[in-house]
């Protein structure tokens, strides 16, 4: 029988950094890492490989990552865990003992019970190279196209299989704006028109009745009684975490339905971690359980999980939520709460805006405008969360945001924010977005 000191069962986002993780912290420690894709996609990448990338070959996670960290892996199915015996079994036979255990089994597309959902060309997004190359063909042959689902995947796949494709594309969102769960509605209302931009027909506050054909889908009916003729459906509502292994060894799920686990991200067993889409979230504002999931909170919680197998070191602070897209030339990203939905926690909430040039001046090669918007907590003055919308810039702004969100920082802390400015690169000191902001919002307190 085959031994390893920790054995991790998954190989993207959380299963690779646990592995690699776990190698850093325990160097003495053997590490193997059972996978059952022979080619692992980075998931944030499969939107993309509709449109600017062009393939599925050109968004894989390389083998390499593993090897030079000096961690085996298994191209396998894990099918059942031994607890007692500190065994897994994969589905070619093979029994494999380990000394800790991390599960990193990762989601399911979610697929809503809309009639006619399991006819021929409808398609989820499924994390499987063969799938979506089945996908890839389908659309090449597609005069018409409905995506079923306004967030960020749904925005997406829209915005990329319009590009290098004559293809006419429809998006439909049951809420009355695209990407609604991330932004307030003024920012809304621009993503729409952005995504209307990118040459996408949106139809939002509308609900799929039907999914309408013989064998192959030839319709989508809307409960408004719209017709959108289709050759091909796409639906990207969401995923729900993979707890079929889990569930199997009789691990205990959270009320949400992931994998419980506690700060440490250990699970009911004190031998198996688990981490990632699987795994139970909670909201690092309430501690309220969270349907959050993305490949940054997976790969966060793999770091944690790994530091922790033999020695409690890191815990996990809960699901801040940080987000980016862009759309056309314009980025939207958000990090944390909306104003909406702090006001809904509970929160009496204070906002600061602030808009500039990304550059300074801004006749600057690459210029372009840029909006932000943090929420605060009126009653401690903590940062709540944030929005960016304009250049490039906010991809990398977002995450600043973030980090003063989970370092609980107060107007006043980011009002005098130290940074670093270039004309070539950033905001003048004067205008910089994020400073000033804050320091619109800590008058706003006075």
């Amino acid at each position: 029988m085959k031994e390893a000191d920790v054995v991790v069962v998954g190989g993207s986002a959380a299963g690779i950094p646990a592995a690699t993780t776990a190698r850093k912290h325990y160097p003495e420690r053997s590490v193997l890492l059972v996978r059952k894709e022979e080619q692992v996609l980075i998931p944030c990448g499969i939107p993309y490989i509709f449109g600017t990338v062009g393939s599925a070959s050109k968004n894989l996670i390389p083998d390499d990552v593993l090897e030079k960290n000096g961690i085996e892996f298994l191209v396998d199915e894990v099918t059942d865990i031994d607890r007692q015996k500190r065994e897994i079994t994969t589905a070619s036979g093979e029994e494999i003992g380990y000394d800790k255990l991390v599960l990193a089994t990762g989601s399911l597309p979610i697929v809503p019970p809309i009639p006619g959902f399991d006819k021929e060309n409808v398609f989820v997004v499924n994390k499987s190279v063969p799938y979506l190359q089945g996908l890839m063909g389908a659309l090449d042959g597609a005069s018409d196209l409905v995506v079923i689902g306004g967030g960020y995947i749904g925005v997406e796949f829209a915005a990329e299989c319009r590009k290098n494709r004559d293809v006419n594309v429809t998006l439909v969102e049951l809420l009355p704006h695209c990407l609604m769960l991330g932004y307030d509605q003024e920012i809304c209302s621009v993503v729409d028109h952005e995504v209307a931009a990118c040459g996408v027909n949106v139809f939002t506050g509308e609900k799929v009745e039907e999914i309408v054909g013989d064998e192959k889908v030839e319709t989508v009916r809307l409960a408004s009684g719209k017709e959108l003729k289709t050759d091909v459906v796409i639906i990207g509502i969401g995923a729900a975490a993979n707890t079929k292994l889990a569930k199997k060894a009789g691990l205990d799920l959270d009320a949400a339905g992931g994998i419980k686990v506690d700060r440490a991200m250990k699970t009911s067993d004190e031998n198996i971690f688990a981490c990632g889409d699987c795994a139970g979230k909670f909201s690092f504002f309430t501690g309220k359980p969270s349907n959050i999931r993305l490949a940054s909170i997976a790969a966060a919680e793999a770091r944690i999980a790994g530091a922790n197998l033999f020695e409690s070191r890191r815990q996990n602070v809960g699901a801040i939520g940080v987000y980016a897209v862009p759309l056309g030339d314009t980025v939207f990203a958000c990090a944390g709460l909306t104003d909406k939905d702090a006001q809904k926690n509970g929160y009496e909430t204070v906002v600061g805006e602030a808009e500039s040039p990304n550059r300074h001046p801004g006749c600057m090669p690459g210029a372009a405008a840029l909006k932000v918007k943090l929420v605060f907590d009126k009653a401690t003055s903590v940062l709540l969360g944030g929005q960016v919308v304009g250049g490039e810039s906010a991809g990398e702004l977002v995450n600043v945001i973030s980090a003063c969100i989970q370092q609980k920082m107060t107007a006043e802390d980011i009002a005098v924010f130290q940074m670093g400015t270039h004309p070539a690169l950033t905001a003048s000191p004067i205008a910089y977005q994020l400073v000033n902001a804050a320091e619109t919002a800590a008058g706003a307190m006075m």
